[in-house]
């Protein structure tokens, strides 16, 4: 009889939009209520996700709609400067996030006002009020842009602060991050602890391959108690067994904290900030788009 491994917090509603914290949370957030103009829900899923041995599926997304499924994602609504430095505003606009041709379509755009002041605009979505989870396999198909200053990602925070504090202490695990302006690698990190620790794997394209902004690729994480392993096109980049943290900064967690409580999905394109540097004159942002074809997470199981 198959055992699940993986303990599903599943809470469908009403669209709530709230920051979800992050590596600097000294900024403020925008809060927009009504977005009925900007997104809209989805009924149903087109494509099925394969099945992999070991695993069951759980929860997935194909991007086949026309319109974004609000009832799994939130779509993040945040100043400029709110983490890392990053010069993006984070808006709720379709102009930055729409489906097309079965692809989630994450855009950043530049806009330059009648005097010269320049201002940019992006997308960030979780999955934290609809789909968190705790251990599986996440795995995401997507193709980044090319251009400096551009930095795509898809990830994984806490569901809650609740238990071990504000970041470090609750953990983050980065499935794949790019540097727009180096995208023949691919980097997988793990964040934790207090003081702040972080280990990390790292792939880089040679030879014919295309890179990442050339063609699709897939990244994945298989999360399990006590060890996180990476993958990039089923290569394994990474095997990760040891990591600590404390509660609230005050007393050593037991192992495996923080990575035994529930974790979401976020999906942004960041322009600038501390690790990309910003944008120059190279960055074309009639292409800066960051494309998503799927999003699946799947339950270990064991015999």
């Amino acid at each position: 009889m198959k055992r699940k491994l993986l303990f599903a917090m599943v809470l469908l509603g009403s669209l709530t939009l709230a920051a979800c914290t992050d590596k600097n949370t000294d900024g403020e957030s925008t809060m927009i209520e009504d977005v009925k103009d900007v997104v809209t829900e989805t009924e149903s899923v087109v494509t099925e996700a394969p099945e992999i041995e070991g695993y069951e599926l759980f929860w997935h997304d194909e991007f086949d709609g026309e319109k974004l499924d609000t009832k799994t994602w939130t779509v993040e609504a945040h100043k400029p400067g709110w983490v890392n430095h990053e010069l993006q505003e984070y808006v709720i606009k379709r102009d930055n996030i729409f489906l097309r041709d079965g692809k989630l379509v994450i855009k950043a755009i530049k806009i330059v006002d009648d005097n010269g002041n320049v201002h940019y605009t992006s997308g960030r979505m979780n999955t934290n009020y609809a789909m968190s989870f705790t251990y599986g396999k996440v795995v995401v198909g997507a193709k980044v842009p090319k251009g400096r200053g551009l930095w795509p990602a898809a990830w994984m925070m806490p569901s809650s602060n609740e238990v071990y504090g504000q970041w470090p202490l609750g953990g983050e695990i980065d499935i794949m991050e790019i540097l727009g302006h180096d995208t023949k690698t691919t980097y997988s990190t793990i964040h934790y602890g207090l003081p702040h620790e972080e280990q990390q794997g790292r792939l880089t394209v040679t030879g014919d391959e295309p890179d990442f902004a050339e063609a699709f690729h897939e990244f994945s994480v298989e999360w399990e108690p006590g060890e996180i392993r990476f993958y990039v096109d089923n290569r394994q980049i990474a095997t990760i067994n040891k990591w600590f943290t404390k509660n609230h900064g005050q007393v050593p967690a037991e192992f495996p904290a923080p990575f035994d409580k529930p974790f979401h999905v976020i999906l942004n394109l960041a322009v600038g900030g501390d690790w990309p540097g910003n944008p120059d004159d190279s960055t074309d942002f009639d292409n800066a788009e960051y494309l998503v074809d799927y999003v699946r997470v799947y339950t270990k199981t064991e015999q």
